[in-house]
């Protein structure tokens, strides 16, 4: 009689050359979970984590980007997660940890790749909007120089008006 073993959460470490992964995200995506697929695991949760450079090169790649992926798998089948990582073209690492203690809320935190993307929509939004208050403070000054110039030429205008004409010199003719 076989006795069906629980599924134990792991955390999975998985490092990937960063210039594939910034040109074919979703087939990295799709090695890990065909690797873990094929080991019966189930995904709990997969998100980039971050991009770094690597402390030496590996596989002649310095630049790597790892993906951190939650799933619930037999404990037996984690050799053969590791193997199939070994034999993949598209991974270059893979560390798997037994995270039993994990919570949910644990699982959520933010990567440091979330909190660098959610920095830089931050800025993208505040460079956006000092761009609108300096277009919108041009806007206002234009129309005030206008303003001004209007001003001036009206002045202009009653300064001349208010002057004497000039007298009219006649011409003379000379005999000659």
């Amino acid at each position: 009689m076989e006795t069906m073993a629980e599924k134990k959460l792991y955390e999975g470490m998985f490092l990937v050359d960063s210039a594939k992964a910034a040109s074919d995200w979703d087939g990295i995506n799709a090695a890990i979970k065909r690797i873990l697929d094929r080991a019966k695991a189930e995904i709990v949760s997969m998100r980039k984590w971050d991009d770094r450079r690597l402390a030496y090169d590996i596989r002649g790649v310095s630049r790597g980007t790892y993906i951190l992926c939650y799933f619930k798998a037999d404990g037996g089948q984690i050799q053969s997660i590791e193997k199939a990582v070994q034999l993949s073209e598209k991974i270059i690492r893979v560390l798997i940890l037994k995270t039993d203690q994990m919570t949910k809320e644990d699982i959520d935190k933010d990567t440091p790749a979330a909190k660098a993307e959610r920095e830089q929509e931050k800025a993208k939004a505040e460079q956006t909007q000092q761009t609108e208050e300096d277009q919108q403070d041009d806007q206002e000054y234009a129309s005030e120089a206008e303003d001004d110039i209007i001003t001036e030429d009206a002045q202009l205008v009653d300064d001349f008006e208010e002057t004497e004409e000039p007298e009219e010199f006649e011409k003379t003719e000379e005999a000659g």
